[in-house]
């Protein structure tokens, strides 16, 4: 009987430096990802304080605000 080969797991993308800006963080791909969590069942937030939060952890998510700043002032 064969072991299967383990092979390394894939290094995280994510959270990737903070841009200063970034055109494609916008309130479209809010949109886009509330119509997915709306499809798989989920609610459609729509108090302001949700779409606040939501909007929020998509950032932490994307971009890590502390790496942007260190290699800012390197």
């Amino acid at each position: 009987m064969d072991t299967p080969t383990r092979t390394a797991p894939l290094p995280r993308l994510y959270p990737m430096p903070a841009p200063a800006d970034d055109p494609r963080f916008t309130f479209g791909l809010l949109i886009d990802l509330i119509d997915v969590l709306e499809t798989h069942g989920y609610p459609r937030p729509l108090s302001g304080g949700d779409l606040v939060a939501l909007q929020q952890a998509m950032f932490r998510f994307l971009y890590d605000a502390h790496r942007a700043e260190t290699e800012a002032h390197r």
